[in-house]
């Protein structure tokens, strides 16, 4: 591909054949992307994880300035497997019918083949204030690349950035709020014996459904302290048991089960906060149990990182110009996560607006249609125009 003539469509069909599922290695994409930007020789960063089996990359574009634009984005996809799919998912397919098919195309590479399309027109525009490009990995499970990619560019700048724009799927109406997620596994050790004797071994099972009973009382605590935002739907932070598993034989007492759970949070709430709650009940639930079965366990291990929720202010600076640059007045928040809390926490004005439907995103045949990627470009064609006025 001549990166110099290369159209948004040119790039989403190449970011698209990389089948670099969220966990694995994203190395090929990442070093694509590379040599896209050494096309125009624009100075990047690696930001690779310890393994050195996945990168995250930065640039910037323009002075080195305060007051910069972060346009930020994930490189990762979720399977295919088991889904149906009427079009090759690792292939950008048009149908004719103004949409493009293919796995990533709408979550969110659509996004990503916009910002490099744009670079021709950021380094031809007298930029007054600097764009950086920020793609990390493994957002899908977990926003994992994203704290790294942070610090990396907080120690490389001398100047300092002031907003971050992730690029997420939402019609191109900004989005100000979103929930934090918190993902975890709890294990529970009991002791095995004749089922008949569930009076006096200690069910792993059976504990394990008091602790999720517990789990769902917990957040109707929640919602009977008052502690609701109409803003999402639900409108309170949830907390929901995904996966279970556990025991050998109907007629044996299990003595081993896990669950995974997440919490959601609506800003305000604290998912470490309801972690430590369910140890407490766990420590004093063993303790209830420890002259039936010495070594009854509940032990919950962390699986990721809590991700921080999103609050923007409504009278925010971001808000305000993401609303002149797509002429939508309008603002909504989500019950998914983003990376956008991760930038917030880290002092940036964040907000999440981008092209495609979150609606296509995870499911068969997932889609982004041309009209949203005209539109994605108008904004960022605006952007550059906005930063090149300052």
């Amino acid at each position: 591909m001549n990166a110099q003539i290369a159209t948004t469509e040119d790039i989403l069909r190449k970011l698209v054949s990389f089948a670099n599922l969220g966990g694995e290695s994203n190395l090929p994409i990442a070093r694509w992307i590379q040599k896209y930007l050494d096309s125009f020789k624009i100075s990047h960063y690696e930001v690779p994880n310890k393994e050195g089996n996945k990168k995250g990359i930065h640039c910037r574009i323009g002075p080195p300035v305060d007051g910069g634009f972060i346009l930020s984005g994930h490189m990762d996809v979720v399977p295919v497997e088991g889904q149906n799919w009427e079009t090759p998912p690792f292939e950008l397919t048009d149908k004719g019918d103004g949409n493009l098919y293919g796995r990533g195309a709408c979550d969110m590479k659509g996004f990503l083949a916009l910002c490099l399309q744009a670079i021709p027109a950021m380094l031809e525009a007298d930029l007054q204030i600097p764009i950086y490009l920020a793609f990390t990995y493994d957002e899908e499970t977990g926003c994992e690349g994203a704290p790294p990619l942070i610090d990396h560019i907080q120690e490389t700048y001398s100047e300092k950035p002031r907003y971050a724009l992730i690029g997420e799927p939402t019609m191109m109406q900004p989005v100000i709020g979103q929930k934090g997620i918190f993902v975890l596994r709890t294990k529970i050790k009991g002791s095995a014996g004749h089922s008949s004797r569930v009076r006096q071994e200690v069910s792993a099972i059976h504990e394990a459904a008091r602790a999720i009973f517990w789990l769902e009382n917990k957040m109707d605590d929640l919602i009977r302290e008052g502690r609701i935002d109409d803003r999402f739907d639900p409108p309170h932070s949830s907390i929901h048991v995904g996966t279970i598993s556990g025991g050998i034989a109907t007629n044996v007492i299990a003595d081993h089960t896990q669950f995974s759970w997440d919490v959601r949070v609506i800003p305000g709430d604290s998912a470490l906060d309801i972690l430590e709650d369910f140890r407490q009940y766990s420590r004093k639930r063993e303790a209830e149990l420890k002259s039936r079965y010495n070594d009854f366990r509940i032990n919950t291990e962390i699986v990721h990182q809590p991700v921080p929720a999103l609050d923007t202010p409504e009278k925010s600076e971001i808000l305000n110009i993401i609303q002149q640059l797509t002429g939508n007045q309008h603002w909504s928040a989500v019950s998914y996560a983003t990376e956008a809390g991760q930038y917030a926490n880290a002092g940036y004005e964040a907000i999440i607006c981008g092209p495609g439907s979150i609606e296509q995103a995870h499911r068969a045949n997932e889609f982004i249609s041309q009209n949203q990627l005209r539109k994605g470009k108008n904004m960022l064609d605006s952007l550059i125009r906005y930063c090149s006025r300052k």
